[in-house]
């Protein structure tokens, strides 16, 4: 939306960011390689880091869930600001290359919570929520 031409309507807030997707890592991922083995390979996949976090978390392994989980999130965040977000804004689960992410933070929540700090659960799944409604929706975390 724009208030003149040329001119952005402030009040709309950061536009969408939009990851770009490690075709290295989707791809091992898709040809059945663990995800241990893409972790190691891929470090940077926020993704698997997501996944080894889940199912830790289903193993009930809640201290090794909240590492993985934590370091997936991390490597997201360097990888949102690279693509230009600044701490705030939506982050579309919709974008397939953001659900990594997103994972990793909804896996953040559920690990962190199962430790016992509440405060860390309720900061992920509200920023997790802030991020795009759906994904909270889709991964079981809506606040």
């Amino acid at each position: 939306m724009t208030t003149s031409p040329g001119r952005p309507d402030l009040l709309d807030g950061p536009p969408p960011t939009k990851l770009t997707l490690d075709p290295a890592a989707a791809k091992a991922l898709d040809a059945g390689e663990t995800a241990e083995t893409v972790a190691g390979r891929f470090p940077d996949s926020s993704l698997a880091w997501a996944m080894l976090a889940e199912r830790a978390l289903e193993a009930g392994a809640a201290v090794t869930a909240y590492a993985y989980a934590r370091t997936g999130y991390h490597r997201g965040l360097d990888q949102l600001r690279r693509a230009g977000w600044h701490g705030h804004g939506p982050i579309p689960w919709s974008h397939e290359a953001n659900q990594g992410f997103l994972r990793a933070l909804a896996a953040l929540s559920r690990a962190a919570a199962a430790i016992g700090e509440a405060e860390e659960a309720a900061r992920c799944r509200d920023f997790l929520a802030d991020s795009d409604p759906e994904a909270a929706e889709v991964l079981g975390l809506k606040t």
